[in-house]
C-alpha cells in the first residue's frame, strides 16, 4: 500500500486460489485470501518484508511500514503465495479453484462455480 516493499516476477503465476482457511482469513483480516503462487526463482522482492512465522510449516511476511498483506511462504515448497491485492494489476489473474473450504464462511460467496479442495497442511 505504501510502496515501501514491492515485488516482480520474471515468470506468470503457477497457480492463482482463493484460500478459506482460519490462518488466511487471520492473516488478511479477510473472509478468504486470494493467492497467486510464483516460483521462488521467478520472485525479485525489492525493499525487505517484515518476516513472521505463522505456523510450524510456514512463514508470512508484510510491509513492515504501512503492514500490508505480501506473502505466505511453506517451508517445503520452493513456490511462494503473493496476496492478490499487491499485484499492479489484479484483473490479469483468475482463481481457478477453492482451498480449505472447510473453513469457507457461508456469506463469502464468490466463484461458486469453482472447484474445492480442503486443507491438506497440518500443524
Amino acid at each position: 500500500m505504501c510502496g515501501a516493499v514491492r515485488w516482480s516476477s520474471r515468470a506468470p503465476p503457477r497457480d492463482v486460489h482463493h484460500c478459506h482457511c482460519s490462518m488466511c482469513r487471520r492473516w488478511t483480516g479477510g473472509g478468504f485470501a486470494t493467492l497467486v503462487w510464483f516460483g521462488d526463482d521467478a520472485l525479485v522482492w525489492h525493499g525487505t518484508p517484515a518476516v513472521f512465522r505463522s505456523s510450524p510449516i510456514a512463514q508470512r511476511a508484510h510491509c513492515g511500514i504501512c503492514g500490508t498483506p505480501l506473502y505466505l511462504k511453506y517451508d517445503s515448497r520452493t513456490d511462494t503465495a503473493v496476496a492478490a491485492g499487491t499485484l499492479d494489476r489484479p484483473q490479469a489473474v483468475t482463481p481457478t479453484h477453492h482451498y480449505g473450504v472447510e473453513g469457507r464462511l457461508a456469506w463469502a460467496d464468490i466463484g461458486a462455480d469453482l472447484p474445492g479442495r480442503e486443507t491438506r497442511e497440518t500443524w
